[in-house]
């Protein structure tokens, strides 16, 4: 099988898994993988996760034009921003995911470091979460945003919309979105309970143990 057939497949088996555990719903969110010629997989526009077609996935090229497949998804540009800020990005993924949206509502939370620091998990497969505001979807102005922070973040949450995660590859990203919403999950259940997070000693432990980018 071609590398591109079988990332074709790597993906929709992904996206299934994800649509079939309730992280995104009827035809939200959006999937990217880069080939090793530097072009991307890309979810098509207006598709389910959950009945992707291998063969219709998109393929575009470096600058984001149609080689073959289905239309891409009209968020394409926040993906690109993140390959082209981080060069050790092999793929990206953004969900609605439910607790993470819901996280992105709450009016005292940080926009600099949206996940309360509960685990050591979520530091060490996502490092600082950056918050950014609430874009009209589809906005290129969000892959401005994520270029906006130069590198320094895998994961962002955009304000009232939902996570996008960066990964070395599909595999990665995937288990960081579902850490990122875990821990957004366990940080709605234990609000107002006075719950322990983990004290900056612990997380410099956890920083320094993993080579956690925590700047």
């Amino acid at each position: 099988m071609s590398e591109i057939a079988s990332a074709r497949e790597q993906v929709c088996l992904v996206a299934k898994s994800m649509f079939d555990r309730g992280l995104t719903h009827g035809s939200t969110g959006n999937i990217s993988l880069r080939l090793s010629d530097g072009t991307l997989l890309v979810t098509p526009t207006g598709s389910s996760m959950g009945f992707l077609d291998p063969a219709r996935i998109s393929h575009v090229s470096e600058k984001g034009d149609l080689l073959s497949g289905d239309k891409p998804t009209k968020e394409i540009p926040l993906h690109t921003a993140f390959y082209e800020t981080r060069s050790n990005t092999g793929a990206v993924v953004h969900l609605h995911s439910c607790h993470s949206v819901a996280l992105t509502l709450l009016p005292d939370i940080d926009p600099e470091n949206v996940l309360p620091t509960l685990t050591p998990y979520g530091i060490m497969q996502l490092g600082k979460v950056k918050l950014l505001p609430f874009f009209v979807p589809g906005d290129p102005a969000m892959g401005e945003a994520v270029r906006g922070l130069a590198g320094k973040r895998s994961a962002v949450l955009l304000a009232n919309h939902g996570p996008v995660v960066a990964g070395k590859d599909l595999t990665a990203a995937v288990y960081a979105m579902e850490e990122l919403e875990a821990t957004a999950r366990l940080a709605l259940l234990l609000r107002g309970t006075g719950a322990i997070s983990l004290t900056p000693d612990q997380i410099g432990q956890v920083v320094e143990r993993f080579d956690v980018d925590w700047n």
